[in-house]
């Protein structure tokens, strides 16, 4: 008999939850770097192994809401998506709760299904012990079904949560093929892998107010040509984006065609443009454009 559920991962934000899903699946389809805020969509990761199909759902970072449109929007996404799941993986960052993980175990208050907690990046804690008396520290929280200490990145203990969440799904039919890795668009998850390279190269300069869109995918046969448009909010970003003579934009533009390529297993032409739209992030007609609201 078939067995099929969907599992949560919640936390606040930059804690690893879209580390934890593309190393869960073996696969990358969720946007990672070292910025609050790279998820700002509820993205699907499908992992199928024999006759278990689980729905891995990586949410935005939950976090205290500010004044635009969009870190609500991200907010409402994130609590939207522990409705009617069969288990959420809380994570968190070993050796440090803060008030933010506060605010994410309140909002996992009514949650009934099974919930989890996983202490991320232990592979950076070297005293044991310390990290022994933590966990059982933030055991006592909640009635957690599980506490896992693990490494998203070093795959530590990973194979240990992902036979419990096998284990513990409903018996029920599978709603993707057995070789689906996500429900996401091909055109999504490269503008995701353009908006990647962004925060990665101007993790200090850059603002939370730009985004990518994918103008047009295009499969000319032996090569894939892609147009997308970077949007930013004020004209200043523009410059920081494009940088001296275009090195910058040229730069991003080289990293993002190469991650893209890994993903498609394809040589892929990209053409970035920079296009300025004031205050977009509180534009309910540009968030909806860019696939962040509904």
């Amino acid at each position: 008999m078939k067995q099929y559920g969907l599992v949560a991962i919640a936390g606040r934000p930059n804690v690893g939850k879209s580390t934890l899903m593309n190393h869960l699946i073996g696969a990358k389809v969720s946007a990672i770097a070292n910025k609050p805020q790279t998820t700002r969509h509820n993205i699907r990761g499908i992992l199928t192994e024999g006759e278990v199909q689980i729905v891995f759902v990586d949410t935005p970072g939950i976090h205290k809401t500010s004044k635009s449109l969009l870190n609500k929007t991200i907010n409402m996404e994130a609590v939207a998506a522990l409705e009617e799941v069969d288990a959420v993986l809380m994570l968190v960052e070993a050796m440090r709760w803060t008030e933010e993980d506060d605010l994410v175990l309140q909002r996992l208050a009514h949650v009934k299904c099974s919930v989890f907690l996983i202490a991320n990046k232990v592979d950076r804690v070297s005293d044991k012990e310390m990290l022994l008396a933590w966990l059982e520290m933030v055991h006592t929280k909640r009635d957690f079904q599980e506490v896992f200490p693990l490494s998203a990145t070093k795959g530590i203990n990973t194979p240990q949560l992902q036979r419990t969440l096998l284990e513990l799904m409903p018996e029920s039919e599978w709603a993707y093929e057995d070789d689906d890795i996500t429900d996401q668009s091909t055109k999504f998850i490269c503008g995701e892998l353009v908006r990647e390279q962004l925060m990665t190269y101007l993790h200090q300069e850059l603002p939370y107010s730009t985004a990518v869109e994918v103008e047009r995918f295009e499969d000319k046969g032996k090569i894939i040509e892609i147009d997308a448009a970077i949007w930013v909010s004020r004209e200043s970003q523009k410059g920081i984006i494009i940088g001296h003579k275009g090195e910058s934009l040229k730069r991003i533009g080289s990293s993002a065609r190469i991650s893209i390529e890994n993903f498609l297993e394809r040589k892929v032409m990209l053409k970035l443009w920079v296009r300025l739209e004031e205050n977009w992030e509180n534009s309910p007609r540009h968030l909806q454009q860019l696939g962040i609201s509904r």
